[in-house]
């Protein structure tokens, strides 16, 4: 029996076909539209007209929340009409025109926004572009603001995003690939690199990991990021995670690739070093030693954030001779009355703080500042004045409270009040034998932790000095010379991806 013959799937579920299956599709367009009605369950949302052309019977089918009418009849509908024609593809004025005799085709065509034309006696299928498009408008990142700079941010349209980029870098250069990601979601992915800059061996790397990727849903670029970082064990972030064009752009020029993905505002950029987590674009907006004074305050706050609780317990638990006499004279009528000792304060205030920040974050603006203050002034005054905390912690805690949001990025942000916790439970176990121990471990990680071949310490380890120019401090911009990654990193990075190239093959 010929496969255009054969009776339709009723009432059977549809399943995603491997690329072994091929789904013929019927000659008639009542099969044809039955297999379609079957492949999504008869949801009510996916619409049928039927149009009559030269006395044959066509339909257009359609997922309604996903197209546009107005397109629809415009670039489609209302030609063919007006015509009454059956070249189909040389009338109708849609972006895209697909020709296909295959019935998964148009069921994942449907799920993109696309229409599905169907005309009788004939096995070909014409996928037609009709997406709706609409998207929110362009508006400035909440967790990315600046004073002085670009204040447009990426939406959740990767096509509109991807026309941002292109607005600021008008290169022929520049090269976008897509891709496709999860089984059930079918979510596209791109990413975006500027040929003549990047190492090709990092784009092959990059390929290789999102086309390994194996899950039923991608949602989020977070999803992405975690099929395909270096160690995913570790504490600190290896991918960097924008909402902003400019600074995409200024990582794209300097060698490196950004992700995109349908439905999130949010890019991934690759390979970044620890430094870049306190890079903002308001760096390079203002003179230069004002942008070195501000990424200087930005490091310290990481030392401050990260070390400032511990510090305080080892010195009252161990080491209480290194301050002055009269300062140990206030901190001790302080904790006189504190029934707890100096962790089992901090952790209270600590977590205290988290369920506080949680707590801003989901609710609505308004109400999220008045738990601020609740929080801070209720709460703070009274946890005090019931003697269960010492007014030098509250100090202590507010401090590293404003040191972790100094911090440009989420992410990172999110790593170093995690890493206190263990500092704090060192510190009062083993004094500063303990902290200067797990200081020692978290630098050492991060002098051996590498991303996509690039050393994540850099230029500290290794030490490149031609590369603090534009890491830890900015010099004006006429002295900044040749790409950092172009200069030292170029051997050490092919020799990274020939291991791992081995390495695959030998797998």
């Amino acid at each position: 029996m010929r496969r255009g013959t054969r009776k339709p799937y009723r009432n059977k579920p549809y399943q995603i076909p491997t690329s072994a299956e091929s789904y013929q599709s019927f000659f008639t367009v009542e099969e044809n539209k039955q297999y379609l009605s079957d492949a999504f369950y008869q949801t009510d949302d996916l619409k049928f007209r039927e149009v009559v052309l030269k006395d044959v019977k066509c339909i257009i089918c359609y997922l309604d929340p996903l197209t546009s009418e107005d397109k629809l009849q415009k670039t489609i509908i209302k030609p063919l009409l007006e015509r009454n024609e059956l070249n189909i593809e040389k009338i109708v004025t849609s972006k895209e025109i697909r020709i296909s005799t295959n019935l998964h085709e148009a069921v994942s065509g449907l799920t993109k926004g696309f229409a599905v034309f169907l005309v009788d006696g004939t096995q070909h299928l014409y996928i037609l572009e009709a997406f709706a498009g609409e998207s929110r408008a362009v508006t400035e990142p909440v967790n990315e603001q600046v004073v002085r700079g670009s204040h447009e941010g990426f939406v959740e349209n990767i096509m509109q995003n991807l026309q941002m980029l292109r607005r600021r870098i008008e290169n022929p250069n520049l090269v976008v690939k897509f891709f496709k990601a999860g089984k059930a979601t079918d979510t596209k992915i791109a990413i975006a690199y500027i040929q003549n800059l990047v190492n090709p061996d990092l784009v092959a790397e990059v390929e290789r990991r999102i086309n390994a990727i194996e899950a039923d849903s991608i949602q989020t670029p977070g999803y992405v990021e975690e099929f395909i970082e270096d160690e995913p064990f570790s504490p600190f972030p290896q991918m960097l995670s924008t909402e902003r064009p400019d600074r995409l752009t200024a990582h794209i020029t300097e060698g490196r690739i950004g992700v995109f993905m349908e439905g999130s505002p949010s890019t991934l950029i690759m390979p970044v070093t620890f430094f870049a987590f306190y890079q903002s674009p308001e760096d390079y907006n203002s003179r230069w030693y004002i942008g070195t004074v501000l990424r200087l305050i930005r490091i310290t706050s990481f030392i401050f954030a990260l070390a400032l609780p511990s510090v305080y317990i080892a010195t009252v638990s161990f080491h209480s001779e290194i301050l002055p006499a009269e300062l140990i004279l206030n901190i001790k009528s302080s904790l006189e009355n504190v029934p707890f000792p100096p962790l089992i304060e901090a952790l209270i205030m600590q977590i205290t703080l988290e369920l506080l920040r949680e707590a801003a974050i989901r609710l609505p603006n308004p109400i999220a500042q008045t738990i601020g203050i609740v929080g801070g002034l209720v709460i703070g005054t009274a946890i005090v004045e019931a003697n269960l905390v010492s007014n030098m912690m509250i100090i202590i805690v507010a401090l590293t409270a404003i040191s972790s949001f100094a911090v440009p990025s989420y992410e990172m942000s999110m790593s170093i009040r995690l890493l206190g916790f263990p500092l704090m439970l060192l510190s009062a176990t083993f004094g500063f034998i303990g902290l200067v121990f797990g200081l020692s471990m978290i630098l050492i990680h991060l002098c051996g932790l590498e991303t996509f071949g690039t050393p994540y310490f850099s230029p500290l380890a290794p030490f490149r000095f031609s590369e603090l120019k534009d890491s830890i401090i900015r010099v004006p911009r006429w002295l900044l010379g040749k790409r950092p990654i172009d200069v030292h990193a170029q051997e050490q990075r092919q020799e990274w991806f020939s291991r791992r190239w081995k390495r695959n093959e030998d797998e």
